[in-house]
């Protein structure tokens, strides 16, 4: 009977979850060449087709959904396994505070992956939009870890990634700009939320808030609903929006900072680990 490496397994869930080659790639450390060249051989040990490849990302066939739920499971139960035998010692209690769509999107695998390797450890998740409220409870000592998105004049923690915000709306539904420019935002403390007022204010643009939610989930749906128009992260741009060039001014890029609180326990520091050698892009002039 054929064995399925571990490697490939976990290098095809990936490019499922993704279904973007180059943003795999980027998330496992590997050249997409690597990616291909493993996604082939795992369709080689299969003999089935498990993803259509074309110009605007991957497809999965139904071979490969199949292949990819039961991949899910199977690696847990590695990672479950493997993290009982080797990191039995690490206990304790990891409090992390960052963004919601870190939750949902990049910290989504890293989390997972991190539970099933330290089962001793308890692990709890604070989201919420205010990345100086964040930093502030680590300061305080109520939160070990912050990942926020910061302005670019912030030297709070480590500097790690760096994104470009941008004014988005419905594709569906394309609001008019005309006065007073109706705004999807988060309430107060957030740096999309500052930066849009500010430049709004400076350029004499009659504006208006017309949907509030602490969600950016909400805030997006209420972007695609046509109710607003909202500021996001570039990466964080979604199917049915568009993103509006010279009609408003540009805004700045934003800056994601890990802040880290002083004497963790040693859960505490492989989870900092575990996201610098996932997220950590290579910069000079970090802090």
């Amino acid at each position: 009977m054929t064995d399925l490496p571990i490697s490939l397994l976990r290098t095809f869930v990936i490019v499922s979850d993704t279904l973007n080659l180059t943003a795999a790639a980027k998330q496992l450390h590997k050249a997409p060449s690597t990616v291909s060249m493993q996604l082939n051989r795992l369709e080689a040990l299969v003999t089935i087709t498990l993803l259509e490849r074309g110009q605007h990302g991957v497809k999965l066939t139904a071979a490969g959904e199949q292949l990819r739920s039961h991949a899910h499971q199977l690696l847990a139960l590695h990672d479950r396994i493997l993290g009982t035998f080797l990191n039995a010692g690490i206990k304790g209690e990891v409090r992390l505070g960052t963004h919601d769509h870190y939750v949902t999107q990049s910290l989504t695998s890293l989390l997972q992956t991190y539970a099933l390797s330290y089962p001793e450890v308890r692990l709890e998740v604070v989201c919420d939009h205010r990345p100086h409220y964040l930093a502030s409870l680590v300061a305080d000592g109520e939160l070990d870890i912050a990942l926020v998105d910061m302005s670019s004049l912030s030297d709070i923690g480590l500097r790690i990634g760096h994104d470009q915000l941008v004014w988005v709306k419905a594709e569906a539904h394309p609001l008019q700009l005309s006065a007073p420019i109706p705004l999807a935002l988060f309430p107060e403390g957030s740096v999309d939320r500052e930066e849009a007022l500010r430049l709004l204010k400076q350029y004499n643009l009659p504006h208006r808030i017309a949907f509030t939610s602490h969600s950016r989930t909400s805030i997006l749906a209420a972007v695609r609903a046509g109710i607003g128009i909202g500021v996001v992260p570039k990466t964080m741009l979604e199917s049915g929006m568009i993103t509006i060039g010279e009609e408003l001014p540009i805004l700045p890029q934003t800056e994601i900072r890990l802040i880290v609180a002083a004497n963790i326990n040693e859960a505490s520091a492989r989870l900092v680990s575990t996201i610098k050698q996932s997220l950590l892009q290579p910069q000079s002039g970090s802090h």
